[in-house]
């Protein structure tokens, strides 16, 4: 039996001892005869550390059998598998119940449980492992490659419709309700680092007060996040903008920089906002730049707080803001947030950060195992081989990814159940 150890005896002395978990450990051929896929994966969780989170919290306090770590691997595999509602997911777990013990899912798994423990469970033991999974996927995923050095950041929402009269119905639309998820993404390493969950008729602007600004960050904006009193706090952070202008921009321009129009730079000027207000809420000079989008055959204009940049670099940050997009887009096909299996704000937010801490798992996995494919196409492929008794790095090798698309396509219940 042949051991592979994917970090080197100076990494080993390196890492403190809740990072060196995550270590990946890998037999070839014996440890992974005959083991499940699901529950190789599932080992990349550090479930000391979420041991430790649940104990912070008394989750399994008059737990017999349906511990905290039996219903996130549950949850997680709900996920992975694009389980369309509670009842289907139990369904598929009780097609395997012989499966289920080699799972991780304990004795048993009924819709009963797995519904009390959503609705009852602190689900802050799943935001807090969610968040030590995301700094753990960035810091193996850092990007020093990215033309601009720093933190980039990306922030924008996503509005899911509930279509339940019963889900936080004081705030809510008597037969259809919406939950909003405002999201800041880390551009480099394309993991979201910060989720705020409110209800849709929350204002985006009002989200931009709870972001966790960091010194020296850039962060990128939509125009509907559009408040100078909130982007001067940024300024004020020593922090950088990159905010696409409303039409109604009043700007007075005090001096033009020079541009090379062969990059889509139409304009580079430094100025000042017009109006008694708008002055007021932002009283520093400001930046505007205009680019012409070839593709879209448009003209956007940007507002940046940051003279240092080229105006190319500038129109390149925003341009990146369309990572946020796919994630969204993403994360709404490939796993559940689109459909919620509970009806209370415990249990939503139960399921939302179960699928952060799949997404972050499939990145993790992605990289210890050396994988040379997108996240996306690791969660395609593991989504219709969770069953499988192969051992997982394997699953990657001489694989179509169309092949996979199209038995996605053509339903995961058919394959996996």
């Amino acid at each position: 039996m042949k051991l592979l150890i994917y970090y080197t005896l100076q990494d080993f002395f390196r890492r403190d001892d809740l990072n060196f978990y995550f270590c990946s450990f890998y037999y070839e051929g014996t440890m992974n005869k005959g083991k499940f896929v699901y529950a190789q994966i599932v080992e990349f969780l550090p479930q000391r550390v979420f041991d430790t989170i649940v104990l912070k919290y008394d989750g399994n306090r008059y737990v017999k059998h349906f511990t905290c770590w039996n219903q996130l691997l549950v949850m997680v595999f709900g996920q992975l598998t694009n389980r369309d509602s509670l009842r289907d997911l139990i369904v598929a777990i009780e097609a395997h119940s012989r499966k289920s013990y080699h799972l991780g899912f304990g004795k048993s798994v009924t819709r009963s449980n797995l519904s009390k423990a959503n609705e009852n469970r602190d689900y802050r033991i799943f935001e807090e492992f969610a968040y030590y999974l995301i700094g753990v996927a960035r810091q193996k995923l850092e990007n020093n490659d990215f033309e601009i050095k720093g933190k980039v950041y990306a922030f924008d929402s996503t509005t899911v419709d509930l279509c339940l009269s019963v889900f936080w119905r004081a705030k809510f639309r008597k037969n259809k309700g919406e939950v909003k998820i405002h999201t800041l993404l880390d551009i480099t390493t394309q993991i979201p680092v910060f989720v705020h969950i409110t209800t849709a008729s929350v204002n985006d602007m009002n989200a931009m007060d709870v972001i966790p600004y960091e010194v020296g960050a850039y962060y990128i904006f939509d125009r509907g996040y559009v408040d100078y009193t909130r982007l001067y706090r940024i300024t004020k952070l020593e922090s950088s903008f990159v905010v696409r202008a409303k039409k109604n921009l009043k700007f007075e321009v005090k001096s033009h920089n020079p541009v090379d129009e062969t990059t889509g730079v139409m304009t580079d000027q430094t100025g000042f906002l017009k109006g008694f207000y708008t002055s007021k809420d932002y009283p520093e000079s400001l930046r505007r730049v205009a680019f012409y989008d070839r593709d879209k055959n448009t003209t956007l204009i940007f507002l940046t707080n940051n003279f240092e940049l080229t105006a190319d670099q500038v129109a390149m940050l925003y341009k990146n803001r369309w990572q946020i997009e796919l994630f969204f887009k993403w994360i709404k096909q490939h796993l559940k947030i689109k459909s919620f299996w509970g009806t209370s704000r415990n249990a939503v937010r139960i399921q939302i950060y179960s699928a952060i801490i799949a997404y972050c798992l499939v990145a993790i996995v992605g990289h210890d195992l050396q994988i040379k494919r997108t996240t996306y196409e690791i969660l395609q492929i593991l989504g219709i081989s969770l069953l499988d008794r192969t051992p997982v790095n394997e699953l990657f090798t001489n694989i179509d990814i169309n092949d996979v698309k199209d038995r996605n396509d053509n339903q995961l219940t058919l394959n996996l159940f």
